[in-house]
């Protein structure tokens, strides 16, 4: 089954150190064909730099070369549904990754997000389905 990544997971993930790495690590690894939104790639590599350092980043850059994680592009389609998203749930103060993740997921008809920030992920109505299944 797909799912689209979020960034504080994947750092979870790279960060053995984090509470959360194993079951993050393990969600991923469950995951047939998990899709990395290109939004996330900038928002991630400033954490990962200024968590991880420079070695790390460059690990994870090379894996998704190497086709590890599939990248998932942005269309003018999940912009505009971006902008409908941050603008209904501006009160919430949710950030423009996960209003564009959300946006992908309605377009790909994905219905599970593997994401450490459950509080905005389920704040959403999808148009696709009644919610979003938050992983791990």
């Amino acid at each position: 089954m797909t799912a689209l990544l979020d960034t504080g997971f994947l750092l979870a993930v790279l960060d053995a150190d984090d509470e959360l790495h194993s079951s993050c690590a393990a969600a991923l690894v469950a995951e047939s064909t998990p899709l990395l939104p290109d939004v996330v790639l900038p928002e991630l590599a400033y954490m990962i730099l200024r968590e991880l350092g420079y070695d790390v980043l460059a690990d994870f850059l090379r894996s998704v070369l190497r086709g590890e994680l599939a990248i998932e592009r942005t269309t003018d389609e999940d912009l505009t549904r971006a902008v409908e998203i941050l603008e209904k749930y501006a009160d919430s103060r949710i950030d423009y990754v996960d209003c564009v993740i959300a946006a992908m997921a309605e377009r790909l008809k994905i219905k599970r997000i593997l994401t450490v920030d459950q509080r905005h992920f389920r704040l959403f109505r999808p148009k696709h389905c009644p919610y979003f299944v938050i992983l791990p």
